[in-house]
């Protein structure tokens, strides 16, 4: 009897520290995830606080372009995009005043031709002579005025079309300065030989690692 009490007293004694360290591994396993998940809180801050991520970037870099062309490519530091924005932008305003002006001369040489006069400059050469007859008809300046206008109205929509690309393109690039790329992340074309038939197949794979 005195056996059995003995035995029961250490297999009880034993239960207990059995119990304990079970408690003690559970309680360090979990302090063990609480250190983990506030140190990634603190790397994921740390890594929030290096990307300096301005949302008003893209907004201020259209902003600045609008009141002045190109001044939105030097806020995104792309510096080399400021003559092609000019170069672009005086393209166009050449070609909308050189058809003004055109349109501008067969336009007073028409008025004067329906007033009566027969002095306009299409009644002279290229020495100052006068003609007896003018080397542009009245039905010519008709056609004219058309062409240049027609011409003119062109030249003035691609050159608001140029200013409003000149914006978009310093809203797309301060965007994309702030655009995470995630090596994780990955899209990249494979080929495989189909062993069965021995055809080819070609497609995209993207990749994601956890």
């Amino acid at each position: 009897m005195l056996n059995k009490l003995v035995i029961a007293s250490i297999f009880s004694l034993l239960l207990c520290l059995s119990l304990d360290a079970q408690e003690k591994e559970v309680s360090k396993k979990e302090d063990t995830k609480k250190e983990n998940i506030k140190e990634a809180v603190v790397i994921d801050s740390i890594v929030a606080t290096n990307n300096n991520i301005d949302p008003l970037a893209p907004a201020k870099a259209a902003f600045y372009s609008a009141i002045l062309p190109g001044l939105g490519q030097a806020y995104n530091k792309k510096y080399w995009k400021i003559p092609i924005v000019y170069a672009a932008l005086g393209t166009g305003i050449y070609f909308y005043s050189t058809n003004n002006k055109e349109y501008n001369r067969y336009r007073d040489a028409y008025k004067s031709r329906l007033a009566g006069f027969t002095n306009d400059e299409f009644y002279f050469d290229s020495q100052g002579n006068q003609l007896s007859q003018p080397r542009v008809t009245t039905q010519g300046l008709e056609r004219g005025q058309k062409f240049y206008r027609k011409n003119k109205e062109i030249s003035l929509l691609v050159t608001i079309g140029l200013y409003a690309l000149n914006i978009i393109d310093a809203n797309v690039d301060a965007h994309l300065l702030q655009y995470n790329v995630d090596e994780k992340l990955s899209l990249a074309p494979h080929f495989k030989i189909n062993e069965i038939d021995a055809s080819s197949n070609v497609g995209l794979t993207l990749n994601f690692k956890f």
